[in-house]
């Protein structure tokens, strides 16, 4: 099983890094879900009910375990050859003291420096 992820189809930056993160996927473990595809099939990603998927990247491991925000972007990165060493940095105890507030902050402004897209670009 791959693992899942999804990214908001609406937002140029995300657009943009999932399609450099799918070159950078060598052995193609990723599988790349718009959240709003997602939404028109709420049974089948009942997991993500309830939960940020717009203004947080979500992923759902092929082991069932579900990240969200910071610690999707730092398992994202470990599993591409490329990024798994600048990944390891990201690991450090309590580096996601600093890494999810960060996180968070890019995201809350993330449309007013991108832009959005009217439709989501798949």
């Amino acid at each position: 099983m791959k693992h899942i992820v999804f990214y908001d189809a609406q937002c140029p930056f995300c657009y943009h890094v999932k399609l450099v993160l799918k070159k950078l996927d060598w052995f193609g473990k990723i599988e790349w879900k718009a959240v709003q595809e997602a939404e028109q099939e709420v049974a089948y990603y009942d997991y993500l009910e309830g939960r940020n998927v717009y203004d947080e990247i979500h992923m759902l491991s092929s082991d069932n375990v579900l990240y969200s925000g910071f610690y999707t972007v730092r398992k994202l990165m470990s599993m591409l050859p490329l990024t798994a060493p600048f990944a390891m940095l990201l690991y450090i105890p309590l580096i996601d003291k600093i890494g999810v507030p960060l996180y968070n902050w890019f995201s809350q402004h993330r449309y007013q420096w991108f832009g959005r897209y009217e439709t989501p670009q798949w």
